[in-house]
Formats: C-alpha cells, structure tokens, sequence
C-alpha cells in the first residue's frame, strides 16, 4: 500500500537578490499573481496556476538563514517547469521579445503529461524556468 501518492509540484522556494526584478518578471512577464507577502521575515508567495513560487529576498531574515546568494557557481535549482495552458511558439516568443527575454526554439520535451513542447528562458538572477506546454496526441 502506498502512503504518499505524488500529484505535483505544490511551491518552490527562490533565494533572491533583487526582488523587484524578480516580481517584475514572474508577475509582469509570466503572469503569476501576487498571494501573500510577509514583508516582516521575507517572503512574497506567488500564485503560478495550482503551485506557488515563493520569493526570498537573500538579505531578509529568512533568506539570511539560507546562506549565500544564489550565483552562476552557487545555484539553489537547476531549473523548474511551468506547465502552460496553450503553447503557441510565435506568440511565446513575441511576448517574451517584448520584455527583453531571448528564447530558443521550442522542442519536444519529457513532463509530467508525457511529450510535449517546452522552451528555457532565465529568469532576471539566472534562475532557468521551463515553459512547457500540453503534451501531444
């Protein structure tokens, strides 16, 4: 019998150095929303569809508790996925082009869902995020 049965990803946590760069991007840019701020410890908890994304600025009192900034040789992820509703690449990268961020062309990746299209882009502290759409018939 099996105690724990996995269904998502519920939140992921990013030790930040520029949190209103980091807001500007996942709010502006991605289209998540602003749930929960907890201004007196450090933390900003962002609605991304099901899942959370929360938002630690390094220099807060939680984020002092992680250690060192995140930086190229000091990574606190390798990368996380965001599952998309629809996947038009033209539009993707036009709406990204619009804010600055370059993205390669889409492939067929492995997810959850099975095969489908996803796309990399970084986010404002090099973060990678996978953008990744439905899977194919």
């Amino acid at each position: 019998m099996t105690v724990i049965r996995l269904r998502e990803i519920d939140h992921l946590v990013l030790r930040v150095r520029d949190l209103p760069r980091m807001l500007d991007f996942y709010v502006g840019v991605l289209g998540c929303a602003v749930e929960r701020r907890l201004d007196d410890i450090g933390l900003v908890q962002l609605r991304a569809g099901r899942s959370l994304i929360d938002l630690v600025p390094v220099d807060s009192e939680l984020g002092r508790a992680g250690g060192a900034a995140p930086g190229a040789e000091g990574r606190n992820l390798d990368h996380f996925c965001l599952r998309v509703e629809a996947f038009d690449e033209a539009a993707l990268r036009e709406h990204l082009r619009l804010h600055g961020i370059a993205m390669a062309s889409a492939r067929q990746r492995y997810g959850a869902e099975g095969m489908g299209p996803s796309v990399y882009v970084d986010d404002p502290e090099g973060n990678v995020v996978e953008l990744k759409g439905p899977p194919v018939a």
